[in-house]
């Protein structure tokens, strides 16, 4: 490890939404190697694409200084390791760290003495260290904090945030010794104009990842179920929220579906490390159930409605506009929406999705649902907004209805227009 650490190269594992932005940046000021197991994404990025929207890389990538590779043994000329890859759960919510424990053994096999893996990736405390640690060990044949070292610095990505990018975002830094947390706090600190944030050890920093996204999981849930007693009240949640907002420290937060790879996942894993240590948490369990039952919620919702005109739902014509977990953002993943889509089907409705956002390709790859590019005039029988995109709020109330019939239902499920063009909201 050379004590100038612009003489040492950099491997980035994962180029997704975290890693490309972490690729562009150290780019500017060390030589890096991008890896990624997807050789499509590589060709995008080469070409200059980006499907996360996140960066204009033939303008910020300085492919002089780059290496992209699909390849695990292309990486061992690298110093650092800095660790994107997902942390996915699986069907029953449990922790998914597959990704995590294969990297650790792919890593093992090229590290050399004195190599730093930095772990980015959303975990509960003390993955790092109980179990990536003991996976590059065994097939290393190297010693934790004499042969290799670690360090944990949590991704703060905000998909689709132009304010808040990587740059611009303070980073929390922590080291599996003293020397390697001076190196880590270093090394992001040349690219970091926020500056960063160090912490005592691995764990805490884990930790202090982990609780942001719980945190923000169990605020909107608060308001998803005051939003629920208020809908039985006949009383307006927005209005009632912007009244409670004119207080100085109320915290302001409105309801909807809790989608994306962060909030909606992130949580889980801390439950399930409490459930380990024999501690069963209720207040994030309870706010994980309602968020996951949102989309549910909105089904039922409509349904009832239908039920007060002594209608049902088979062969109505729905459309949802939006399918991307956030408005403005290209990002499917953990999508509510769907579970929406696939309520309405199984009640016998014909579902249409309507979204100029995403990724028409990635949409049919990820839920075999093809995108409708062109709606029908006067063809729909309820139309659900649930994604406010800036497209939406731009095609207006009017447009809007007019792929309506005369006889339908508006739900604006994030009160993009006035109550009184909405029957549901």
């Amino acid at each position: 490890m050379e004590k100038n650490l612009k003489k040492n190269k950099i491997a980035i594992i994962g180029l997704g939404y975290v890693g490309l932005p972490l690729l562009i940046e150290f780019s500017k000021k060390y030589k890096v190697i991008g890896f990624d197991l997807n050789k499509k994404r590589i060709e995008e990025i080469e070409s200059g694409k980006d499907l996360y929207n996140e960066n204009i890389i033939k303008k910020e990538l300085h492919y002089k200084n780059c290496l992209l590779t699909t390849k695990i043994k292309n990486l061992h000329s690298a110093d650092i390791f800095i660790i994107t890859v997902p942390t996915p759960i699986f069907k029953n919510n449990k922790p998914n760290l597959l990704p995590l424990k294969k990297v650790s053994r792919d890593i093992a096999s090229i590290i050399k003495k004195g190599s730093i893996l930095i772990f980015e990736s959303t975990v509960y405390p003390g993955v790092t260290e109980d179990v990536c640690v003991p996976i590059i060990e065994k097939y290393s044949g190297k010693v934790f904090n004499k042969d290799f070292y670690c360090g944990y610095s949590p991704e703060r990505i905000n998909p689709g945030d132009k304010k808040h990018q990587l740059k611009n975002i303070v980073k929390i830094v922590s080291g599996s010794d003293k020397k390697t947390l001076d190196i880590v706090d270093q090394l992001y600190a040349s690219i970091i104009k926020a500056g960063t944030y160090r912490v005592s050890n691995i764990k805490t920093a884990e930790a202090a990842k982990i609780i942001e996204n719980t945190q923000r999981d169990i605020n909107i849930a608060l308001i998803n179920e005051l939003s629920m007693i208020f809908n039985k009240l006949e009383l307006e949640t927005e209005e009632i929220l912007d009244a409670a907002s004119s207080k100085w420290n109320f915290n302001r937060y409105d309801p909807g579906l809790v989608g994306g790879h962060c909030i909606s996942v992130d949580p889980y894993y801390l439950v399930a490390k409490a459930k380990e240590i024999g501690y069963f948490p209720k207040i994030i369990s309870s706010g994980r159930k309602i968020n996951d039952g949102m989309a549910e919620y909105v089904f039922n919702r409509t349904k009832m409605y239908l039920k007060t005109k002594n209608e049902n739902l088979k062969s109505k014509k729905v459309c949802i506009f939006g399918i991307t977990f956030k408005e403005d953002c290209p990002d499917i993943r953990n999508s509510q929406v769907v579970k929406i889509v696939d309520k309405f089907r199984e009640n016998g409705s014909v579902v249409h999705v309507h979204d100029p956002v995403a990724n028409y390709d990635n949409v049919w790859d990820e839920f075999s649902i093809r995108l409708k590019k062109r709606l029908n005039k006067n063809y729909y029988d309820i139309a659900i907004l649930a994604v406010p995109h800036k497209a939406f709020h731009n095609l207006g109330v009017k447009k809007i209805k007019s792929f309506l019939k005369k006889k339908s239902i508006l739900y604006d499920l994030k009160w993009m227009f006035k109550s009184e063009y909405s029957d549901l909201r």
